[in-house]
């Protein structure tokens, strides 16, 4: 596998002849500063500031990231953002650098503008989420978003495949315009980021999302500029002895690994159909998952029997737990996956099939992109109204994966293996982050 660079790393690898001694980091994190300085490969180039994060009513107190709290709180995360303009601003003032990055934060192109700043719209969701959701061919501007636009896509979109149920676009219409910060939706937010800054960017690459990009370049007339697929750093830990015996004693490749990331959150009669329809595949399976709404621990919440019939093949397990290291191990045939971009990531750097069950926002468009354009997985069913899935349908998806000799079966694990060499091929990434330290270079002018 090429050697991992961060972003920032190699930005500053090549930015550096321009302003060799300016490489940072800005963000409302001062807790989070640690975690983020283990990170850090260069820190005689790169510093982070640390930006204090103005108390919001309704937020807890020391609350700085979305991971800190619930879902529906996410909105007062981004009111708290909008208060450190003018610490930016100074910042920027006093920094003078060659490009700021940012996402949601929609008064940001025109500080920089003002203070002679180019700004880049690193958007965290995908070319393809972005396309369908907010492309201007919708005309977002003139009229009210709806539940009937989002069923189905905009008007040139490249793929007629990526297409909504009535319960997503329901969602996704109610979040697109939910309020964030004050008085301004989340809608007019990117609308804004994306309509006034001098290039848009992704973690994506053409080879992937080609088309998605080209439309995005065309609708929005802004550069679009990709950094590639930016893998995780293999890992330099050893997994933890007490899940690495358990996992070994298990045949290769008949291990179902689920794991729902950092933000997920079922309700309870969702995560009882999960964990069935994982026992009633009959296979060995290792979950990862948060108590369910209304239960304090994983152990209340699962149903009943289900330890006692499971305890040989079964755990479900409410901690964090090595998530890379688990998927590269070679008991593990299955990764059932909330379809965040860092999961998919590592779930298609390995050789575990993918399951896909995405909860909310762009993680419904990535399950498209890799189920239906790419077809490297299988998405377990849901009822198109509700939303809700059994675990018959769970069962179902898993099977189909996991069974080589059926069609769906040879045809994912035949797609899966093509894009995982593709992935893992040499210079990929370094050939990416030098062109697109040229394309940042070209926009100096």
């Amino acid at each position: 596998m090429p050697p991992f660079r961060s972003l920032e790393q190699t930005l500053e690898m090549h930015v550096s002849t321009y302003k060799p001694h300016v490489s940072v980091k800005l963000g409302p994190y001062e807790n989070w500063q640690s975690k983020l300085e283990s990170l850090n490969l260069h820190p005689y180039l790169i510093n982070f500031i640390p930006i204090t994060v103005p108390h919001v009513d309704g937020l807890p107190p020391g609350t700085e990231t979305t991971a800190d709290v619930p879902y529906p709180l996410h909105s007062l995360i981004m009111a708290a953002m909008d208060l450190t303009q003018p610490t930016i601003e100074a910042l920027l003032q006093n920094l003078k650098p060659h490009f700021v990055f940012f996402d949601f934060t929609h008064w940001l192109p025109a500080l920089a503008c003002r203070l002679g700043i180019k700004c880049i719209h690193y958007c965290t969701v995908s070319p393809a989420t972005l396309g369908y959701l907010l492309s201007p061919a919708r005309r977002l501007r003139e009229k009210q978003l709806t539940q009937a636009d989002l069923m189905q896509p905009p008007l040139g979109f490249p793929s007629s495949f990526i297409k909504l149920d009535a319960h997503e676009a329901r969602e996704l219409t109610a979040s697109t315009l939910k309020e964030y910060g004050d008085g301004v939706s989340f809608m007019e937010r990117l609308l804004i980021s994306t309509s006034e800054c001098d290039a848009i960017s992704f973690k994506t690459c053409k080879e992937i999302e080609g088309p998605y990009c080209d439309y995005i370049e065309n609708q929005f007339k802004r550069p679009v500029i990709l950094a590639g697929p930016v893998l995780p750093e293999p890992p330099t830990s050893t997994l933890e002895e007490k899940w690495a015996k358990w996992l070994d004693s298990f045949q290769a490749k008949t291990v179902i690994f689920c794991a729902f990331g950092s933000e997920g959150v079922l309700k309870k009669e969702l995560f009882q159909e999960l964990v069935l329809g994982l026992e009633l595949t009959g296979m060995p399976f290792l979950a990862a998952l948060k108590p369910p709404v209304g239960a304090e621990t994983i152990e209340s919440a699962l149903p009943e029997g289900f330890q006692k019939r499971t305890q040989e093949r079964g755990v479900v397990y409410g901690g964090w737990l090595q998530q890379q290291l688990i998927l590269g191990h070679p008991s593990v045939g299955c990764f059932v996956t909330h379809c965040g971009s860092g999961s998919l990531s590592e779930g298609m750097m390995n050789e575990c099939q993918l399951v896909l069950m995405p909860h909310v926002g762009d993680q419904i468009i990535n399950a498209r992109l890799m189920s239906r354009d790419l077809k490297v997985g299988v998405e377990v069913e849901k009822g198109d109204e509700d939303g809700l899935f059994t675990r018959d349908g769970v069962c179902k998806a898993i099977m189909l994966v996991m069974e080589d000799d059926s069609g769906v079966g040879k045809e994912v694990m035949g797609n899966h293996a093509k894009w995982r060499e593709f992935l893992l091929s040499k210079g990929l990434e370094s050939s990416y982050i030098d062109s697109f330290v040229q394309n940042l270079q070209g926009l100096l002018g």
